[in-house]
């Protein structure tokens, strides 16, 4: 995380879904579950605002995204969404959808890794978010569906086609994206979408060691090989492997390398600090 500080401090209390901080895990609840949890204009520009801010705290080493209730997220409220949608100029609608790809955008970008805890249902934006974490946890009971075709839009939106062909694969995005079709967990585990499968009623404990794993581990190691992931989707191997080079250059030079070389060699796990 950055060492350098503004005059802002970072915010306390956000309005459009819950946020909880415990043993430097940050958990963001939607908390709509009358509407499974559908996000709204405000719960959107919530989330980009957190996700810009987390970077900037010492107090998070790791965000888990989950819904209450027996969803996940359904994507956008119809209603206080797309109803609205419709009465918009071509600019404000340009302002929308540049704010939801915000979101996605800063899940890649934030050196925090992130964990989408899915139960239930996650549909549409929902569905894109889950696809940006870098974990996936979900229940044998959790389904997917990339479902913007099926209100009349493109299919790909938020990032979509970008992510989810590197996920799957390109046919697989294709059929996934253009047809809009729910999928199973058991299907989406088998194409490549699942990074752990649980069962129904252990999603909380199998989250909470991951996200425990996550804190206690090396968590600059872990922030720079997020970031390498990212940027290496369009580069070429040799710059690639350039920046791979000198990203193990810093590293080596880190407390925690060296720190495991001590750990070695006094034959006791390694006390990561971070840095």
């Amino acid at each position: 995380m950055s060492p350098f500080r503004g005059s802002v401090s970072p915010t306390s209390a956000w309005k459009h879904f819950e946020l909880a901080l415990e043993d430097r895990v940050a958990t963001v609840t939607l908390n709509r579950p009358e509407k499974l949890n559908a996000l709204t204009f405000e719960s959107y520009a919530d989330l980009r605002d957190l996700l810009r801010e987390l970077p900037q705290r010492d107090d998070v080493r790791a965000l888990v995204i989950r819904g209450e209730g027996k969803a996940f997220c359904s994507g956008g409220d119809v209603n206080e969404i797309i109803g609205e949608l419709l009465k918009m100029r071509p600019d404000e609608l340009l302002d929308f959808t540049r704010m939801t790809g915000a979101v996605v955008q800063a899940m890649r970008e934030c050196p925090v890794p992130i964990i989408a805890a899915i139960q239930g249902m996650a549909a549409g934006a929902g569905s894109v978010i889950a696809l940006a974490a870098d974990f996936r946890l979900l229940t044998r009971s959790a389904r997917f569906a990339f479902l913007f075709t099926k209100v009349g839009l493109a299919g790909a939106d938020m990032g979509s086609a970008y992510l989810l062909p590197r996920l799957v694969g390109f046919g697989r995005a294709t059929k996934l994206l253009m047809l809009g079709d729910t999928i199973d967990a058991e299907t989406a585990d088998r194409y490549g979408l699942v990074s752990e499968l649980v069962e129904d009623g252990e999603l909380d404990a199998a989250t909470t060691a991951l996200a425990q794993r996550l804190v206690h581990g090396p968590s600059f190691a872990y922030a720079q090989t997020k970031s390498l992931l990212s940027r290496e989707l369009d580069m070429p191997l040799s710059a690639a492997i350039e920046l791979e080079a000198m990203t193990q250059a810093l590293l080596m030079k880190s407390a925690d390398h060296a720190e495991f070389h001590a750990a070695f060699n006094e034959k006791r796990p390694p006390a990561w600090q971070g840095r």
